[in-house]
């Protein structure tokens, strides 16, 4: 894992699932061996900066600028969903934010 990477969380004001998309995400960089990577929070607050920024939904997390959740989602200030062994879920799990930070 690259020493230099950088974690994004990207939302809109009044998300539902951003705080449990940022806890998630500490307790997989905890789990990978990194807490002490500080997750930029960006607040992305209207549809032409969700376009601008190619924000599929909120919460959206990028890894040295990638989404590692990608699948091809419209722009914009809409909710986003992940799967999860339960259904669908307004985060990713710890899990699935493992591995990905594992394969980066």
């Amino acid at each position: 894992m690259d020493e230099e990477m950088n974690v994004q969380l990207l939302y809109f004001d009044g998300c539902p699932n951003w705080g449990l998309a940022r806890e998630r995400l500490r307790r997989a960089l905890a789990h990978v061996g990194h807490p002490e990577i500080e997750v930029e929070l960006v607040v992305v607050g209207t549809e032409a900066r969700a376009r601008e920024l190619r924000f599929p939904g909120s919460p959206t997390i990028r890894v040295n600028g990638r989404d590692p959740f990608d699948h091809g989602e419209a722009f914009g200030l809409a909710c986003r969903v992940y799967p999860s062994p339960e259904g669908l879920t307004g985060a990713p799990t710890v899990e699935a934010l493992v591995r990905e930070l594992t394969d980066v």
